[in-house]
């Protein structure tokens, strides 16, 4: 460690105490960055990503970490425009925050949460004389074309060259997968390598064979025989939903296979209405949990499920196959097999992958895991192996300092 460390800036809409993915990650970065004697602040926004009834405190200081909690409209994520409005106002008010806060020895990184948040923090940053560093979740506008969203071409032009600009100009870029390092380095051509550093579960603290695990089940209403497939975290319009709803109609009539939901998002509730329309009694809903109770959670199904749909991959790389992995379930990857999670699961062998509409090998397969348990039970294995080797929270963390302490870019 050298003998002085910069000052960081992290610029995320959500923090500690939020639940989301992003925010949890985060915060876990900026604690374990403070205990190894750096000085961390993180200027989010006073929301909740799941309660906007919430008001958080504007500042405070969290396990030695400075926050800043910016003001910002709170109209949701239930129409574009007012999503919109939220995420003008969070660039707005996080623009002069960095204003406030940077100083020359500081190093500004931002995440992307909103989209393309790099931009206006950069440039402010820049005004500091700070450094200026970004940590790709996903990839704009790219993410927007996929979604669907008719935006007219020179707006698309100019926001790509934004972004790739602030990634050449930026001492740091940091994506969560191989695919969508090449992506950006390819699109953007930055002058050094971008660092792929994999988001992480707390795996010291959600492991195998975790307390609470039958006495959830039963409270969820799961019989000790059932075999459960699991669904943990934000399900939103990158992932497909489809084929496990017409897998599930399928398997309706096989008493001992139970389908669970939990956690939120846009296409929670579709799923929910299209369950309750098809009269799907094999399929139960829960929500988030809370963080001390992830083990058991994660626990509860024998197989989960992970999905995303084509035009995302090398976009958005879902983050809760890591707790999947440290709790030493079996992956059932809905989606392409040579996406980031489909070689993934090639490579180490924990899982199953099958494409979006293949529903009758989507059922078959479920059907092959319920009547062969140990075959589940070793791929499992195989997953919390793949974790402790190539993808755990300690070696993230190892990464992340290694990232602000090299000397060509602290």
């Amino acid at each position: 460690m050298p003998s002085q460390t910069p000052d960081i800036i992290f610029v995320n809409r959500f923090f500690w105490p939020d639940h989301s993915a992003t925010a949890q990650i985060l915060s876990d970065v900026a604690q374990h960055l403070v205990q190894s004697d750096f000085r961390v602040r993180v200027i989010t926004s006073r929301m909740l990503y799941s309660d906007l009834s919430q008001v958080l405190k504007k500042t405070e200081n969290w396990e030695g970490v400075n926050v800043s909690r910016v003001w910002t409209t709170r109209f949701g994520r239930s129409n574009l425009l007012g999503r919109a409005l939220d995420y003008l106002t969070f660039y707005a008010s996080a623009f002069f925050s960095v204003l406030r806060h940077a100083k020359r020895q500081s190093i500004v990184v931002s995440k992307t949460d909103p989209p393309l948040i790099g931009v206006p923090v950069g440039f402010a940053a820049r005004l500091k004389g700070a450094k200026r560093g970004n940590w790709f979740q996903d990839v704009y506008p790219e993410i927007a074309e996929a979604y669907g969203l008719k935006l007219v071409w020179p707006l698309v032009n100019i926001l790509r060259w934004c972004r790739n600009r602030s990634i050449r100009k930026a001492a740091i870029n940091v994506a969560i997968g191989d695919r969508m390092a090449a992506f950006l380095q390819t699109d953007a051509k930055p002058s050094r390598p971008i660092d792929v550093i994999h988001n992480f579960s707390d795996d010291d603290a959600v492991q195998p064979n975790a307390k609470g695990v039958e006495e959830l089940r039963a409270a969820w209403g799961f019989d000790p025989e059932d075999f459960v497939v699991g669904y943990s975290g934000n399900l939103g319009r990158a992932h497909d939903t489809d084929t496990i709803l017409e897998a599930a109609e399928l398997l309706r009539d096989q008493p001992r296979i139970k389908f669970l939901f939990v956690g939120g998002g846009q296409q929670r509730v579709f799923v929910e209405e299209a369950a309750a329309n098809r009269a799907l009694r094999n399929i139960v809903f829960r929500a988030y949990q809370p963080r001390d109770q992830l083990a058991a959670s994660l626990g509860v199904p024998d197989l989960h499920w992970i999905s995303l749909k084509q035009e995302f991959e090398g976009l958005i790389v879902p983050s809760k196959l890591y707790g999947i992995a440290a709790v030493g379930r079996p992956v059932l990857m809905i989606g392409s097999r040579d996406g980031e999670i489909g070689r993934l699961i090639s490579k180490f062998s924990f899982g199953v992958t099958v494409a979006a509409g293949e529903t009758r090998q989507l059922a078959s397969e479920i059907m092959r895991f319920a009547h062969a348990p140990q075959r589940g039970k070793d791929m499992g294995a195989r997953a919390r192996g793949f974790l402790d080797a190539t993808s755990s929270k300690g070696a993230a963390m190892e990464r992340w300092r290694n990232v602000f302490t090299e000397p060509d870019r602290a």
